[in-house]
């Protein structure tokens, strides 16, 4: 029978403060990959639904092409949990920081490739191939990154200050999705989303243009040191084999496992409803222009950078519980006004949804960061972290996409996409009620 293993509070984390120089060196290093993460997601989604079809599946048709070009969007999704349990394993055994420098060369460099990538039309049937490898690739990576930037974080923070350090990662992911918004604005102003030299060659410049955030990112992660906790528990570590992180986690705390996975199911619902869903609704059902929307999400990330960091930082102060309760309770209250708001189609009334919406994840997505790594022992906390956000993303994330379209189509209407979140919200609520509050547990235990 397997018994659930906590760590008892006490005073958490190393006891030294480390100097300016070491700090922003640590939140660089934790901010970087997500940054890309989400950049690539973000992208990803939006020139798939423009001009992948086009690319990669011409002989398809309009619709089934651009059917092809989200399955391939898909396949990311289908990959993070194995990413986790590959990443997590080398994590948990070899360190945070090799793993991160690893994650990140393998997703970057596939987020380049991609735009790289010639199209159907020169290079024929091995064009959409090489696409679904090169997403295959960046599954697994992504899979393993966003764990190993939290604990990389977390496990560097001084006491009292793990939810301010894990802040970094948080933001990076709502960071993205302004840059990702700002750079297709751009394109669309420049050359115009439906103009031949975007099909041609302007879709290519937001994937290309990664290669400065990953230079930026591995010069950063090569000038860190591994983890104080990770590298205090590798020097207490005995000669007798231990057992695969995988199954240990499973082993040891199944429950915290299956509630964590459901905590995050709601939040990434949200997210993929924000950030992805509303885009195309706004242009596609309301009328809004391309460039209309995108400046809606360009401010609305910036309220949600700011809500995602505040909400961390006060985590701090206030527990992590009480405000990811606080954020998914809101987050269910405003699903169900939210299609309500923007189907009257003004714009005012569409920004205010979107912001709201965008702000209010803020709130629930910010203390993940270092709320996530404290359920977990040192010795699979790689691992538990990033399965449970992972198959949270798959689960929420992907899921609701999946069901958007059937949903709106029914006889609610778009209200009913609504109702959809805002069940996954709570039981997200019930699954948090379940959880222990972590702020004071120690990191060092086994």
């Amino acid at each position: 029978m397997s018994t659930e293993v906590l760590t008892p509070p006490s005073p958490a984390g190393p006891a030294g403060i480390p100097d300016r120089a070491a700090v922003r060196r640590i939140n660089l290093a934790s901010m970087a990959g997500t940054t890309i993460e989400y950049y690539d997601y973000f992208i990803y989604g939006t020139a798939a639904a423009l001009v992948f079809g086009k690319v990669f599946f011409p002989n398809m048709g309009g619709v089934v092409g651009a059917l092809a070009a989200f399955g391939t969007f898909a396949v990311v999704f289908v990959f993070r949990p194995v990413g986790s349990v590959l990443f997590g394993h080398i994590g948990d055994r070899l360190g945070r920081k090799r793993t991160l420098i690893l994650t990140l060369m393998m997703m970057g460099s596939c987020t380049v490739a991609v735009g790289l990538l010639p199209g159907a039309a020169t290079i024929g049937v091995a064009a959409p191939i090489l696409l679904v490898v090169l997403r295959a690739v960046q599954g697994l990576a992504v899979g393993g990154e966003w764990a190993g930037a939290a604990l990389f974080a977390s496990e560097n923070a001084p006491d009292g200050r793990r939810g301010r350090f894990a802040l970094y990662p948080q933001v990076g992911a709502t960071l993205a999705f302004a840059l990702a918004a700002a750079t297709f604005l751009a394109v669309d102003l420049g050359i115009g989303e439906t103009s031949q030299a975007f099909v041609s060659w302007g879709w290519r410049v937001p994937f290309v243009l990664s290669a400065l955030l990953i230079g930026v990112g591995l010069w950063v992660r090569l000038r860190t040191t591994e983890t104080p906790v990770f590298t205090a528990a590798a020097a207490a570590r005995t000669s007798t084999p231990r057992a695969v992180p995988f199954l240990e986690v499973w082993r040891r705390q199944p429950r915290t496992m299956l509630l964590a996975t459901g905590l995050t199911t709601g939040v990434f619902a949200s997210m993929s409803i924000a950030s992805v869903y509303l885009t195309s609704y706004a242009t596609s059902s309301l009328g809004m222009s391309t460039a209309g929307i995108l400046v809606i999400d360009i401010v609305g990330s910036v309220a949600t950078v700011a809500i995602t960091a505040a909400a961390a930082v006060l985590s701090d102060r206030f527990g992590r519980r009480p405000l990811v309760l606080a954020g998914c309770i809101a987050l269910a209250v405003w699903s169900l006004v939210l299609f309500p708001l923007i189907d009257t189609r003004s714009p005012l009334a569409i920004g205010t949804g979107v912001v709201v919406l965008l702000g209010l994840i803020g709130l629930a997505y910010g203390p993940l960061g270092a709320y996530l790594p404290e359920m977990f022992s040192t010795r699979h906390r790689y691992t538990g972290a990033g399965l449970s956000y992972n198959l949270g993303g798959v689960v929420g994330g992907a899921g609701i996409l999946m069901a958007a379209a059937p949903l709106a189509a029914s006889g609610w209407g778009p209200i009913a996409l609504g109702l959809c979140m805002a069940v996954l919200l709570l039981i997200s609520v019930g699954c948090l009620w379940g959880l222990p509050e972590t702020r004071d547990r120690s990191l060092t235990a086994e």
